[in-house]
């Protein structure tokens, strides 16, 4: 299959992947982005994570962004950096800038009865407050999928903790 024939997907994200830096270190490129709102879910904090999660919940809707034009090796980056607390479906979002209906990709935490789910993540506080932590974190997960030496997603699971010591 050439890569013309390769289908491109749309992944909505909100929450650290809604910031470029994020998204570049990620895909090594930084793809179109537009403002979209998801409707019938809802974001929540997780204790002791610096990442939030969404549920389906009836009256909610979450806000984030469209990850334009990824390609499956690109999608496969997502799914690694996700791992398996969340999982890839396909769900209806809302262009903020023209009111279309367009359906993506967007993953959703597995654990709907999660005890850790609590509050709404902010965006800002965590731009604030983990950004830089979360660049240097994502540098050190590529180059583990570049290059594993035998480790395993699950030896970051750490880096992206609250009570991480930092690096």
């Amino acid at each position: 299959m050439s890569s013309s024939d390769a289908q491109l997907h749309n992944v909505f994200v909100y929450g650290s992947f809604q910031e470029p830096e994020i998204v570049n270190i990620m895909l090594e490129r930084t793809p179109e982005i537009i403002s979209v709102t998801l409707p019938g879910f809802k974001r929540f904090r997780l204790k002791g994570r610096l990442y939030p999660c969404v549920i389906p919940f009836e009256a909610g809707e979450v806000h984030g962004k469209l990850l334009m034009g990824l390609t499956d090796e690109e999608l496969a980056n997502v799914d690694a950096v996700e791992g398996n607390e969340y999982e890839r479906v396909t769900v209806e979002v809302v262009r903020k800038d023209n009111s279309e209906k367009m359906t993506v990709k967007t993953y959703l935490w597995v654990n709907k009865d999660d005890p850790d789910m609590y509050g709404e993540w902010d965006f800002e506080e965590w731009k604030r407050l983990h950004k830089q932590k979360f660049i240097e974190s994502f540098k050190e997960i590529m180059e583990w999928k570049r290059n594993p030496q035998g480790k395993v997603r699950d030896d970051f699971n750490h880096i992206l903790r609250e009570d991480a010591p930092s690096s």
